[in-house]
This record gives C-alpha cells, structure tokens and sequence, in this order.
C-alpha cells in the first residue's frame, strides 16, 4: 500500500472552504481565550495569522491587544475576514511577499497541515523578530455523547475517511523540523467541554474540507443522517486544544 500524500500537496481540498466562508465563520469554534491570553503577552506586538481563513484567530488576536496582519489564500474567506475590519492580504504563505516586515508572533491556527512544512518553518524563521515566537494552533473537537463510533454510522458509503487532520494531532513529528529551522517547540493543551445542538454540530462538520469535497447530494445525505442519528439531545464534546509554542533556538558554540 502506497503511504497517502501530505494533506498540503491536496491543492483541491484546501481550497474549498470558500464555498462555505460564511458558515465556517459563524459555525467554527473559536480558540480558548486563555490560549489567546497567552499568546499575547503585552500590548501592541505585531502578529502574522498564516491561513487565516475568515479571521476567526485574527479577531480574537486584536481584540486582545495585538497589531495583526492576516494572510489568506481564499478570497471569499478572506473577505469574510475584512468586513470585521481585519487587514488581509490575499496571497498563499509560498507567494506572499514579507516586504522587510518582521513579527513579535507568527500564527497558524489550524492551517499548518495546509503549507509545506520545511519550506514555511524556514520562512517563518526569516520573519521573527529578536525573541519572536511561532505559534501553530489546532482546535480538536472530539464527539463525546454520541462517541466517534456512534456518529461514524452517519458516514458510511459517503464518506470512509472523515476524521479531521488536527484530531489527532500531537506534534511529535514537528520536532525535527522545528530544530531544522532553528526553533524549539513547547506543547500546550487546553482542554473545554462544549455542548452543541444537533443544528449546529451539522453545521459545524459540514464546513470541514473532507466533507465540502463531496457532491452536492450526498452533503445533504449527511446532513439528513447526523440530524437524525443526534436528535434532540444535541453533542456533548471535548476541544483538547494543542499549542505548539516555538522559540529560536540560542546557539551554544
């Protein structure tokens, strides 16, 4: 069996949330605001949100305290993103142009699986500012009440592989790459407990990438099914939030 491509070279995938920019703006969860606190330590740093999508961190950036600059490569999300009064720029991490600007803080929230990883750590490594941090994000909500299994009956015949990417997500394979890039990363969880209704948990997994890939008729299929399976009692959920705080490494020669 031949080993499945890097979810960023699946140039079709990452480029379909804008089909769904105002749902995955109202439905995405935000991050856990002591994560935001702790990325924002003092007024006014200066922040580049990396795939920013419809600024959902980006918002929650500035409202903090932060001067930040969103980049994203979809339009319609990024449009999403500037009628909050975010500054955007429209342009893949690969292609966009730093223009001599550097950064107290470099984000990816929930977008690093999108970018190729070696070339984007040495990228962001050129951008930091003196004591700059990289910081890669990933909300992972989890189904508690009805469990993975249950809810996994939904997908069948639509779809076999519908788990997220950041799931799973613990970041031991980042280690060598970060030290390649010459940055060291400190992991940090952050776990909730939300509840969703049954509407809005649909609404919610119906904007991830694996399911806006599917055909029109069988989205809707889903949608039937999960509503159905859920009922009334809507999903209890765990978001075990991971941060991966990176830092330049300081030389010892």
């Amino acid at each position: 069996m031949s080993e499945q491509a890097p979810l960023h070279t699946d140039r079709l995938r990452a480029n379909s949330f804008g089909s769904a920019a105002a749902r995955y703006d109202r439905h995405r969860p935000r991050y856990p605001a002591a994560l935001i606190t702790d990325l924002v330590d003092r007024q006014g740093i200066t922040v580049l949100d990396v795939g920013a999508g419809t600024g959902i961190a980006t918002a929650q950036l500035r409202d903090a305290g932060a001067d930040v600059l969103a980049v994203e490569p979809d339009p319609l999300m990024a449009e999403v993103a500037a009628h909050k009064g975010l500054a955007v720029e429209v342009a893949t991490f690969e292609d966009w142009e730093p223009r001599g600007r550097s950064f107290d803080l470099v984000v990816f929230a929930q977008s690093f699986h999108w970018v190729d990883p070696e070339p984007a750590l040495r990228k962001v490594r050129a951008l930091l500012a003196p004591g700059g941090r990289l910081a890669l994000l990933w909300n992972r909500v989890v189904p508690v009440t009805p469990d993975r299994d249950e809810l996994g009956r939904a997908y069948a015949g639509l779809l076999e592989d519908w788990q997220r990417p950041s799931t799973d997500i613990e970041g031991d394979d980042l280690d060598p790459l970060l030290a390649a890039a010459g940055l060291r990363g400190e992991r940090r969880r952050y776990v909730e407990h939300p509840h969703y209704s049954g509407a809005d948990w649909v609404a919610m997994v119906t904007t991830y990438s694996n399911v806006l890939r599917l055909p029109a008729a069988d989205q809707d299929e889903l949608r039937n099914r999960l509503t159905a399976l859920i009922g009334p009692a809507g999903v209890a959920a765990t978001n075990d939030a991971l941060a991966v705080l990176c830092t330049a490494q300081v030389s010892t020669s």
